[in-house]
């Protein structure tokens, strides 16, 4: 089946009319940038000096105080939102492939921010940046969009979330939400990445994307070769049931992990498996953050 098709586009249209506004809410954690300028919310005074424009001077604090003093007001700018998508070898595994899943996902949401007059730009990940979608807006955008996402293919070697956020930070460019969209397999620690991400002023959202046969694997007991899909290492293995045991909880170590990390520096967090469809994971999202019911 085509990644994005007819009833893809329906179901993004859908999701973008019952949104809310859904990036002003707490689902990514963030607020729109604001400025001082002309715009008609209130913000503080300064004082008056040759040049200034008559019309924003506080008659009112003028006739109490005998003094000239000029509003200032705030300026609500666009929110910029950045994708980072992994497209490491990691992510082609699973039925559908987390690859696809996380695509779809981050199609979605790319566009509800533009629908909402907000930015936003995708880069492709996984050792390192391997594509990008550059800063652009609105809805008649969301075609040459979708047209990238269809180019990416899975590829690299293993995760390195930590030179990505380096390369990332470095650009010029405003700071806004990033949102990561991973499996979050990164030998180096995911830790790493993010602390970058924070300490650069940015706001990251984690959609941490795993399959089923990842957190439950069926089939494995006996004699088994293994492989790692990034890095190509091999190993023979004798799975037991003590074994099983084993991975599961150490499976499940890892998912509290991630969540332990978010919500230790009130980080937005949302896991998932890939058994769930694209919109429904996107309405889950916004019922937690309140912006549908």
């Amino acid at each position: 089946m085509p990644l994005f098709d007819s009833d893809f586009l329906k179901k993004l249209e859908y999701l973008s009319l019952i949104s809310k506004r859904v990036f002003r809410g707490s689902l990514m954690a963030q607020r729109r940038t604001m400025q001082l300028g002309t715009g008609i919310e209130f913000a503080d005074h300064r004082e008056y000096t040759a040049g200034d424009d008559f019309r924003y001077i506080d008659w009112n604090l003028f006739a109490r105080h005998d003094e000239l003093l000029l509003k200032r007001f705030q300026e609500e700018e666009d929110l910029h939102v950045y994708f980072l998508v992994d497209c490491s070898r990691s992510m082609a595994f699973g039925g559908p492939p987390k690859f696809d899943f996380a695509r779809r996902v981050a199609a979605a949401l790319a566009y509800i921010a533009l629908a909402d007059l907000d930015r936003i730009a995708v880069t492709a990940f996984a050792n390192d940046i391997v594509a990008d979608f550059p800063l652009t807006r609105g809805k008649g955008r969301i075609l040459s969009l979708l047209k990238f996402f269809e180019g990416l293919s899975a590829q690299g070697e293993d995760t390195n979330l930590e030179r990505v956020a380096t390369g990332f930070v470095h650009r010029d460019q405003r700071r806004g939400l990033v949102v990561i969209i991973s499996d979050l397999y990164d030998p180096n620690g995911f830790e790493r990445g993010l602390d970058l991400l924070r300490h650069r002023r940015y706001e990251p959202h984690v959609v941490q994307v795993y399959d089923k046969y990842e957190k439950e694997p069926a089939d494995m007991l006996g004699d088994v070769e293994m492989w790692d899909v990034e890095s190509g290492d091999s190993r023979k293995v004798t799975v037991t049931e003590k074994n099983l045991r084993q991975y599961r909880q150490l499976f499940t170590e890892f998912q509290e992990k991630v969540q332990a990390y978010c919500n230790r520096y009130a980080l937005g967090c949302t896991r998932t498996s890939t058994e769930i469809a694209f919109d429904e994971l996107i309405l889950r999202m916004m019922r937690q953050a309140g912006a549908v019911r």
